[in-house]
């Protein structure tokens, strides 16, 4: 029995190997946004304000480009 499970969990893995997860296609926005928000927020502030109003326009700009690149991938009811 132990063999069976060890046989089945070697298939399984070698299922998992083959078969490739279609992945998005997507830009670091939320990355590039916060480097750039952080480097040009700096230079008037200090960096815990700038690391958090980076992180809340950065993540607010990742969230409207998901919802974006998610709606343009709808049919038309046309």
């Amino acid at each position: 029995m132990a063999k069976f499970a060890a046989a089945l969990l070697v298939l399984c893995l070698v299922f998992v190997a083959a078969v490739q997860v279609p992945q998005v296609q997507a830009t670091d926005v939320y990355g590039d946004c916060l480097r750039g928000c952080l480097k040009e927020c700096m230079k008037h502030n200090g960096y815990t304000f700038c690391e958090m109003k980076c992180d809340t326009d950065c993540f607010n700009k990742e969230i409207e480009a998901k919802l974006l690149s998610l709606t343009s991938k709808l049919p038309n009811k046309n």
